[in-house]
């Protein structure tokens, strides 16, 4: 398309040549003309508008061609979900996988994962999935068991009915009333009343359903702890450490991708630059014990990227703050609306993540999600 300027130059010198092209007595007067043509200011500018334009229509076509091809990477191929089978013995299964079930039995049956983090229980989380498509977390024990379970996807299986999708009324009719309270040791951690999840001790687990308050409070997520593994974790949160900073961020990203396929989006790419800008927001919060998009230099998410030399035509942040885990902040983040807007935007192409520890151990969690602008 480049080429299409030098024709279009050619041709408006042919326009205003043509009478003198159609007077043979004045061919020899061509180029005079044609070098009072180049002199002329209006004839300069008009040809510079049209120059203009046409580089500004270049790329137009290259950007939507790449928003094409970024679109077809993230959503194809499309990946068959599992036959899920009704448990016989234990009251749920995610993509037919149970608590106690062999880590080699699950790899046969998933292949190796796709990530592994350390998670706030000790142990690794082992992501499994396809393009985010089928996207269930593992925990094994020492042994090669597993001792723990989340998917956000339509993976959950129950030998009660109850699946993704199924309504809280209907969650609690059939588990009954749920825990108001955990007991490790001498000491109780008790919920709040105003969760959007409910946990039930059943089958030596504990159970976590988290609902969608956006979706008729439906089922969204499903978590499940071995006993043995939860009652491990001596206090709500995990000492503090370097490994489990970067596995609440791969694994907040990895959630943030899985929901977004579960909703028909597409997937966004990791971007090592905004982690740094979300890092240093992190530790700012936990330094200088405040929670806010703005910080105490009054600097707002896109003051700090752009103090960062992060080039984006559109940007959005997410805060959490006081979750002891990666997927309770996630979930938290998608009840609230905004929070939830920035997750499932599509215009966003790129997040970075970034965790910092309070004096407590407490998480901070800050999410960049931008677009690169173009130029």
């Amino acid at each position: 398309m480049r080429r299409l300027f030098p024709l279009l130059i050619l041709g408006a010198l042919l326009y205003f040549a043509w009478p003198f092209l159609t007077n043979e007595k004045d061919l020899h007067n061509i180029n005079t003309e044609i070098e009072k043509l180049k002199e002329n200011l209006e004839l300069s500018k008009a040809l510079e508008t049209v120059n203009s334009g046409i580089n500004q229509l270049i790329w137009q076509l290259n950007e939507k061609k790449e928003e094409l091809t970024q679109d077809e990477q993230n959503l194809l191929p499309k990946v068959a979900k599992p036959e899920l089978e009704t448990p016989s013995e234990k009251t749920f299964t995610i993509h037919n996988i149970g608590i106690g079930d062999a880590r080699v039995e699950v790899e046969a049956q998933l292949g190796t994962p796709k990530r592994v983090s350390v998670n706030e229980y000790g142990t690794e989380w082992n992501a499994y999935h396809e393009n985010f498509q089928n996207f269930i977390m593992v925990s094994y024990s020492k042994e090669g068991a597993v001792n723990a379970l989340y998917t956000n996807q339509d993976l959950i299986a129950a030998k009660n009915g109850i699946k993704y999708g199924a309504s809280k009324d209907a969650v609690r009719q059939a588990l009954g009333e749920p825990l108001s309270e955990i007991r490790k040791g001498l000491v109780y951690y008790q919920f709040q009343k105003d969760q959007d999840y409910d946990v039930y001790n059943m089958d030596d687990s504990y159970v976590t359903v988290f609902y969608d308050k956006h979706k008729n409070n439906t089922v969204t997520a499903i978590q499940m702890v071995s006993e043995k593994l939860e009652q491990s974790k001596a206090g709500f949160y995990t000492e503090a450490s370097e490994a489990l900073k970067e596995g609440f961020e791969y694994q907040l990203f990895d959630l943030t991708n899985a929901s977004r396929l579960a909703h028909g989006l597409g997937i966004l790419t990791w971007d090592d630059e905004v982690r740094v800008t979300a890092r240093k927001h992190s530790a700012d919060m936990a330094e200088n014990s405040f929670f806010s998009h703005t910080n105490p230099e009054g600097q707002s998410p896109f003051d700090r990227m752009e103090e960062d030399d992060i080039a984006f035509s559109v940007a959005g942040e997410n805060l959490a703050y006081g979750q002891f885990s990666s997927i309770f902040a996630h979930e938290g983040l998608m009840n609230s609306l905004g929070h939830r807007e920035n997750i499932l935007k599509s215009v966003f192409k790129l997040l970075g993540v970034g965790v910092a520890f309070g004096p407590k151990h407490e998480p901070y969690f800050t999410e960049n999600f931008y677009s690169k602008k173009k130029f």
